[in-house]
């Protein structure tokens, strides 16, 4: 407990317990907080929050080609701690988990449906369009988010020696100023609170449908606070053991399983069909991506892109506290120039062929109407993955393994994200492998799984979905902030 920063720790509880009963309390009342305040960010910063996206992409990939590309975390002597195995399946279960399993069917089916620039008739446009929509929202922007945000923890602790706090990568005028310090780490704590929670609840409603699909137990509130329950105990199981005892362990599980299941659905499903949509998807990706990322929808009186392409670009700035300080812990002895290949390069790759292999499978059945899963999608989104699985052998099978591999993904981000919040609100960390107070770990893991249900019962995904473009917005500044003072402390090492 002498670990603990009181200020931070306390406020930041304090706040969030007080936010869950402003919203338990008065729960219809919230959800239209939540809607009215996302269409205004989404109304009059959406052309900031595009900017910024496209500005850590840039940032990151130029990275490699300057001069410091070869500066490794850690000092000239420093070695990594994990292999590039473990170290990659960590990445992937903290960065995308449950969302990649939510989303990897829906999304895709979602915007042959519902997309205003699809052509009708030109199947081959549209399903193109799908696609790419999706790897948009899941690839190279929101890693560039984590790997940018990544860096600066990474340098400013490995190589500056200070603390893993966000107050700590904004200089020396900014962690000198207590109270400035402290009120910036708080924030950070809030969105990564916020951030965790979303993809908790995301979880806890696909649980709950897979759980109905396959079982026939009902999707009632009460089973999924029973679902939230349950999986937050297994994440203090595995919080208080630790990263390498627990969260790793659990990383290793989520790949095997994933892998796995995508070889699954490649193998016995339309084979042919989705290899040589994988090769047009990413021609279609690479010759658009420009357009489809600057696309502010001006000229349209449509409102698609507050739901989808805002949504994700404030989600992932959500996230950036918790996933990049997760990767900055697990990134010691890595050089600049390898930390972003492996950040930003190798899980855009995964999230290509994973959106490639189950929304070509998902396409293939709308194309040839061998199931019902467009219908599925537009009116119970959390069911389509397990819908998809209707037309294969041993489909019970693949739903139960599906399951599985939530639940392994909910406690993953569960325990990463307690881990990561209580190394924030800690005074320090005095080497690689202090991981911080396990009573603040154990809180956290709790309080994420409390804000979880109260936001359900807010407002299901609406809340939880507002209340991560509420926190990623501003924070997003704060990012911007934080890499101006890596690259301006980057000569110090040269």
């Amino acid at each position: 407990m002498n670990n603990i920063s009181k200020p931070r720790f306390l406020s930041a509880v304090s706040l969030i317990i007080l936010i869950t009963a402003l919203v338990s309390l008065n729960s219809s009342v919230s959800e239209g907080f939540f809607i009215n305040l996302q269409s205004f960010l989404s109304k009059y910063l959406g052309w900031m929050i595009i900017l910024l996206a496209n500005g850590f992409l840039i940032f990151s990939i130029s990275l490699i080609f300057t001069k410091y590309k070869d500066t490794r975390l850690g000092g000239h002597n420093a070695k990594p701690s994990y292999s590039y195995t473990n170290w990659i399946a960590m990445l992937f279960s903290a960065g995308l988990g449950i969302g990649l399993l939510f989303y990897g069917v829906a999304e895709p089916i979602m915007h042959l449906n519902s997309y205003p620039g699809m052509i009708e008739g030109n199947i081959s446009y549209n399903a193109g369009k799908a696609i790419g929509l999706a790897n948009l929202h899941w690839g190279l922007h929101g890693w560039a988010i984590y790997s940018s945000l990544g860096l600066c923890f990474a340098y400013a602790s490995y190589n500056k020696n200070l603390p893993f706090r966000v107050s700590s990568l904004l200089g020396s005028k900014v962690s000198s100023n207590k109270n400035l310090a402290i009120t910036i780490d708080v924030i950070a704590i809030l969105t990564t609170v916020f951030g965790v929670t979303t993809s908790l609840g995301l979880g806890t409603v696909q649980i709950s449908a897979g759980l109905s699909h396959v079982f026939d137990i009902s999707e009632s509130f009460f089973n999924q606070i029973l679902i939230i329950t349950f999986i937050t105990l297994i994440g203090l199981i595995s919080v208080s053991l630790g990263l390498d005892s627990g969260i790793k362990r659990l990383s290793q599980l989520n790949m095997i399983l994933a892998i796995g299941l995508l070889l699954f659905i490649f193998i016995l499903g339309p084979t042919i069909f989705i290899i040589n949509a994988l090769i047009q998807n990413f021609g279609a990706y690479v010759n658009t991506l420009i357009q489809s990322a600057t696309w502010t929808e001006v000229y349209d009186e449509t409102s698609w892109q507050n739901g989808w392409t805002l949504f994700y670009y404030a989600w992932w700035f959500a996230w950036a506290p918790f996933v990049s300080l997760f990767i900055a812990r697990i990134s010691y002895g890595r050089t600049i120039k390898e930390f972003i290949i492996g950040v930003l390069f190798v899980p855009s790759l995964i999230v290509f062929i994973w959106m490639g292999v189950f929304g070509n499978a998902a396409i293939y059945q709308v194309i040839n109407e061998t199931s019902q899963i467009s219908e599925v999608v537009n009116n119970n989104m959390p069911v389509a993955l397990f819908t998809l699985f209707n037309v294969y052998p041993l489909a019970q099978l693949l739903s139960v393994l599906s399951l599985i591999l939530i639940v392994t993904f909910f406690v993953t981000s569960s325990d990463s994200g307690a881990l990561v919040a209580s190394m924030l609100s800690s005074k320090k960390q005095t080497d690689i492998n202090d991981d911080s107070p396990i009573l603040s770990r154990i809180t956290w893991a709790i309080l994420l799984g409390i804000l979880a249900a109260v936001l359900l019962y807010a407002g299901g995904l609406t809340a939880l979905q507002t209340s991560v473009v509420i926190t990623g917005v501003p924070f997003a500044l704060i990012v911007v902030l934080a890499c101006r003072e890596f690259y301006l402390s980057l000569d110090q090492e040269i």
